[in-house]
């Protein structure tokens, strides 16, 4: 039990910078002491406590303005920056080391039986204000952006944002609309081979890493009009040249 603590306390203190030791985590952190409370709920819940692990809950919302139905499995070192409006509901499957920021719901879609709730994999970020909901898949180190909404399986290491969400991003190369690389037209063709690729170029913005590997990097994310734009426009110059021709 006290490995686990110690495990939790030092995620935050790994992916916080405004976390100055184990203390302040242990005082002062809503998301360090949601994750404790529904680890008691949980055990309540799976020894057929149910009505004693919702009250468990309950009060933890009240506290803390996280609400983590006690039937979700939640994974070692997940953190819950500052928290106020996550919820999280009850057949919500959560990996390991993960990290949720405020006004995230991993949700369902309406009043479906069994499993309703997504399932996140591990290394996954989810950002601000982002929607995931469903029994969907997010995959391994998996970014969704802030105010994303997110219906549909997410591959791994990819980037989705907008409404309704879109994979922009998968690894370092960035995808148009159609999920072809961004800086070709050809779907045959891969743009880390392309001089003109971020990720080769050298334009890809520096990524905010912690110590497990799990990228924090909420604002560089692909604009995904911009990228079909530029699709676009490059489609027009092969046209363009083929005229000529």
């Amino acid at each position: 039990m006290f490995k686990r603590y110690r495990s939790d306390i030092r995620c935050i203190l790994d992916r916080d910078p405004a976390a100055r030791n184990a203390l302040e985590v242990l005082l002062c952190y809503p998301g360090f002491r949601a994750i404790r409370s529904h680890r008691f709920a949980h055990f309540l819940h799976t020894h057929g406590l149910k009505l004693w692990a919702r009250v468990v809950s309950q009060c933890c919302r009240f506290f803390t303005g996280i609400e983590i139905h006690p039937g979700a499995q939640i994974g070692d070192r997940v953190f819950i920056d500052h928290g106020m409006g996550v919820v999280i509901g009850e057949t919500t499957i959560v990996g390991n080391d993960v990290t949720i920021y405020q006004g995230a719901t991993l949700g369902g879609t309406g009043k479906d039986v069994g499993k309703r709730h997504p399932t996140i994999g591990n290394n996954v970020m989810i950002s601000s204000g982002a929607r995931v909901l469903g029994p969907i898949n997010i995959g391994a180190y998996a970014k969704v952006g802030a105010g994303a909404v997110v219906l549909h399986d997410v591959p791994p290491h990819s980037t989705v944002v907008g409404v309704p969400g879109r994979v922009v991003k998968i690894a370092a190369c960035p995808r148009s609309e159609t999920g072809i690389p961004a800086c070709t037209a050809n779907a045959d063709s891969d743009c880390d081979m392309k001089s003109s690729c971020p990720a080769v170029s050298g334009t890809e913005p520096v990524r905010t890493i912690d110590n497990s590997g799990i990228d924090l990097d909420q604002i560089h994310l692909p604009d995904p009009v911009a990228l079909e734009l530029a699709s676009l426009k490059k489609r027009i110059e092969d046209l363009e040249s083929n005229l000529k021709k």
